[in-house]
């Protein structure tokens, strides 16, 4: 499989493919590969004549095939870049006969055609995509999950000459959500703000994120995790007030996945699992095993069961089923269950 840093060293080095296929439903990637080529391959003054940049939905495949087919002005290359790919009318063809496969069995050598097709995959089952296969440079970004995203953050955030707090990490996690490219964005903005070599923690997340240090999903967590009503019931009920930014919606789910995992703490003690492997097991960072151990001190296995059914319970009810409800109202009741 190729990956992000071979396909950037290749095209350093000046090696291209004459038909670049990037697939995948993280489109950041897709974007970092299809900006550099843009950015690196021509230069400004072969640009000019030779780059090209469509949109899918604007062109159709006999126009693209047209477009590649084009010999470079005083250039060695000319680069045609498909935005939005799988916007293009007609892409797969359904005939027996199929002029884009013809040509990507035969590109041209002098054109990179660079399709972004994102959001989604070729179905391998097609001829397109085993045409693509066969003949053209694909790529597919990676999936990532949300247990992922934190350890990402901190990556990025290193290799920017920059250190985060794991809380930090995480906490950028759960309210950007998984689309790197906002958290990008919002990382960038932040270490403006910052020396190289700083350490981001959560006060320069509430900073210049506008992310509350002391009314979030993880202070939440932690007042339920140790049973501190007072504090609980007092971001419940920011969130209650300030619901454009901490939907139930949203909270519900996320605080599923903290007892479940509470839950898988208690039964990961029980075969006297070491804070590496448990860590490792509920797909957290080893900062946070002291979380956990706390609340499964305070819920004993039994509880926690019945918390997550609470919480299925509140997520049907959030979402209309037999409850009419004010989301607010719903929220501060499932905190109360979930403490007494």
């Amino acid at each position: 499989m190729n990956s992000y840093d071979q396909i950037i060293k290749d095209i350093k080095n000046k090696v291209y493919s004459p038909v670049y296929f990037l697939q995948g439903e993280e489109s950041y990637y897709i974007d970092k590969i299809s900006d550099y080529i843009e950015a690196h391959v021509l230069s400004d003054a072969e640009k000019e004549f030779n780059q090209t940049i469509v949109y899918g939905k604007d062109v159709d495949v006999l126009s693209l095939i047209s477009i590649a087919k084009r010999y470079p002005m005083m250039s060695n290359y000319q680069v045609v870049l498909v935005k939005e790919a799988q916007d293009i009318r007609n892409l797969i063809s359904k005939g027996d006969k199929d002029p884009f496969i013809e040509y990507i069995q035969q590109p041209l050598a002098s054109t990179i055609l660079v399709l972004c097709y994102k959001y989604d995959e070729l179905d391998k089952r097609t001829r397109f995509a085993k045409a693509i296969a066969k003949h053209a440079l694909i790529f597919t970004t990676p999936k990532i999950y949300d247990n992922q995203i934190p350890e990402w953050v901190n990556q990025y955030v290193l290799s920017q000459a920059f250190r985060i707090n794991p809380r930090a990490a995480a906490l950028i996690g759960e309210y950007l959500g998984k689309d790197l490219s906002k958290i990008v964005n919002e990382l960038d903005k932040l270490m403006l703000n910052l020396k190289k070599g700083d350490e981001i923690n959560v006060s320069h997340v509430e900073e210049f994120i506008g992310i509350s240090k002391d009314y979030n999903i993880f202070e939440l967590q932690a007042a339920l995790g140790k049973k501190n009503v007072l504090k609980a019931n007092r971001i419940a009920n920011y969130f209650s007030a300030n619901r454009k930014n901490n939907s139930i919606v949203v909270t519900i789910p996320q605080l599923y996945s903290y007892f479940s995992k509470v839950l898988s703490y208690h039964a990961l003690q029980r075969e006297h699992a070491d804070n590496k492997t448990i860590a490792s097991e509920l797909g957290v960072n080893p900062y946070f095993i002291k979380d956990y151990e706390i609340a499964a001190k305070a819920y004993p296995s039994h509880q926690v069961i019945k918390i997550v059914g609470y919480l299925r319970e509140y997520d049907l009810k959030s979402k209309g089923v037999d409850s009419s409800a004010d989301e607010g109202e719903l929220l501060k009741e499932l905190v109360f269950k979930i403490l007494h």
